[in-house]
């Protein structure tokens, strides 16, 4: 898990019959994988503690 701001909307999609939408704004904890995509796609940032992590060059980001 890891926790990310979405900047812009992006959906998840996980498998090709689900999708999950997070708005611009919202903050929170999603599952990795998630979260690489959508900072992949520039619509997220790293948040909270994995965002420290990220800035002090740590490798393994929260789990």
């Amino acid at each position: 898990m890891a926790r990310v701001k979405f900047t812009q909307d992006f959906d998840y999609k996980p498998t090709s019959q689900s999708t999950t939408a997070y708005l611009a704004g919202w903050e929170g904890t999603v599952k990795r994988e998630c979260a690489e995509q959508a900072i992949d796609a520039g619509k997220a940032e790293w948040a909270g503690k994995d965002a420290e992590a990220q800035r002090d060059g740590e490798t393994q980001i929260s789990g």
